[in-house]
């Protein structure tokens, strides 16, 4: 864990150093390109401004007194240029040059060589021009530097030339690049050295956050976190929330731990009772099937050998033999649901598609739903495909049908249909009809109960296929249910998709 948080400090401080490095070299690769621009815009207004300041002066006073030799001197070194005025015979009235003659030679070849319709004449490319003066940009033949000049006239009359060598601009921009990439090199290292300084102090108390949640992964709520600092940060508010947690979890466990050992206790009295129950379940099938094992035996023994009011006996044995079925399917069924109940039932979960069952139900089921008009909607839907027991979902599906059929009334409409959602699909058998009495539904689920028991009798239910289903549901570990409507029931049970 040290190695981890030790590397935390480094990827800090690579990532500060990479920031530095990049901000310097980005503003050296700015000043390269724009710096120079914007001193020679800067030097351009400065060269007007003392043109300007110059032709003031010019008017203001006589243009060969001291003190406009100490004006001209001033604006010279503000601005860091070379002045020359010529009088109308072409004579240096005054000059700041060291080389007068040349600057005037300059300032006449330029008013007798430069026109307005070629703005570009030996190397001279004009900036700015108007009636009174030419601002451009030259290179001098002789030492091949460049100058940023403005000649003309002044309001005086007086012929006057301006110029700045614009290499010690570039001299200026490679010098700031430079001291700014010292700078930023020193800068950049200095700053890595603090940020490994400052984030030992951070990373310090997460170490020993990740040593207290080691210790509290194995179950050590003894460890805590204490604050290092009197103002509370982030990770000191981290550190009391561990604390929290390790306090609360120790509580929980230990909850879990006495509710762990009521459940037992209740485990251990429910399996007593439900080892009663299945005795009875399992006793009562055994006593009953011998029995009606001879009810059928003697009915169909009793209808072959009848020779005397034949009619009457044949009804009498009609009616032992449709008890006995009765009796007989009953038993069958409370064995499937002793078997769930005690777990000897295996369930065998598979992949398949519910559509296809639903509609080969259906299919197979239709004879009874012509017996009884009733109509049955099934929308198409595309495969979905769910993974269960088959055997099983055909059963409760089989026994929701069933109970449709024969609960259906008003519309005689039976609706199934199917809901994806949240990775399960849920099947609703619907029937058109009366509702379920409200204090019958919580005992649906129950063996033996009914709620309309002489309807139940009329078309021979037992009492126990809602039980079924409710074990094969449970089984599979699925909810079931059911919903009331002003116009009938429906049935539902969830399958998982995923």
């Amino acid at each position: 864990m040290q190695k981890h948080i030790r590397s935390i400090r480094f990827q800090f401080s690579g990532i500060f150093l990479l920031v530095m490095l990049f901000t310097v070299f980005g503003c050296i690769l700015v000043n390269n390109i724009f710096l120079e621009r914007f001193y020679i815009k800067n030097k351009t207004s400065e060269i007007k401004q003392a043109y300007d300041g110059i032709n003031e002066e010019a008017l203001n006073g006589d243009i060969t007194s001291e003190d406009f030799w100490i004006e001209m001197q001033k604006i010279c070194d503000r601005y860091n240029i070379e002045v020359v005025v010529l009088d109308e015979e072409s004579q240096a009235i005054i000059s700041s040059s060291s080389d007068s003659d040349f600057m005037a030679r300059i300032l006449w070849d330029n008013m007798l060589g430069t026109t307005v319709s070629n703005p570009v004449v030996n190397d001279k490319v004009i900036v700015e021009e108007d009636d009174k003066y030419t601002l451009q940009r030259e290179v001098d033949s002789r030492t091949n530097t460049e100058y940023l000049e403005i000649w003309g006239f002044l309001d005086n009359g007086n012929v006057i030339m301006i110029r700045s060598a614009l290499e010690s601009i570039r001299a200026n921009v490679m010098l700031s690049n430079q001291f700014l990439t010292y700078v930023g090199i020193i800068a950049a290292l200095i700053g890595a050295i603090l940020i490994l300084v400052v984030t030992r102090h951070i990373t310090a108390p997460i170490h020993e956050l990740s040593e207290i949640s080691n210790e509290v992964k194995k179950l050590n709520f003894e460890v805590k976190y204490k604050t290092k600092r009197r103002n509370s940060t982030e990770i000191d508010q981290l550190g009391e929330n561990i604390n929290d947690m390790s306090e609360t979890l120790e509580t929980t466990i230990r909850e879990l731990k006495t509710a762990n050992n009521e459940l037992k206790r209740d485990i251990e009295q429910k399996e007593e009772i439900d080892n009663m129950r299945k005795e009875f379940i399992s006793n009562v099938s055994h006593e009953l099937k011998t029995p009606i094992a001879l009810i059928q035996g003697y009915a169909e023994g009793l209808k072959e050998t009848v020779n005397d009011d034949a009619e009457s006996k044949d009804f009498y044995c009609e009616v032992i033999m449709d008890e006995a079925s009765k009796m007989n399917i009953m038993v069958k069924k409370l064995l499937k649901l002793n078997q769930l109940e005690s777990g000897r039932e295996t369930i065998n979960m598979e992949r398949f598609d519910i559509v296809s069952m639903i509609k080969n139900y259906i299919k197979s089921a239709d004879i009874l739903a012509k017996q009884k008009d009733v109509s049955i909607k099934f929308d198409e839907y595309a495969p979905i495909y769910v993974w269960a027991d088959e055997f099983a979902v055909e059963e409760v599906l089989q026994n929701y049908y069933s109970n449709a059929i024969n609960h259906v009334c008003g519309d005689n409409i039976i609706e199934i249909t199917l809901k994806k959602e949240d990775g399960k699909v849920r099947i609703s058998v619907f029937n058109s009809g009366n509702p379920i009495p409200e204090d019958s539904i919580d005992h649906l689920w129950e063996k033996f109960y009914k709620v309309d028991k002489a309807r139940t009798r009329e078309y021979g239910g037992s009492g126990v296929g809602l039980s079924i289903v409710k074990a094969l549901m449970e089984s599979m570990n699925q909810k079931y249910g059911v919903v009331n409507y002003e116009n009938g029931v429906e049935f539902w049970f969830e399958l998982e998709t995923k």
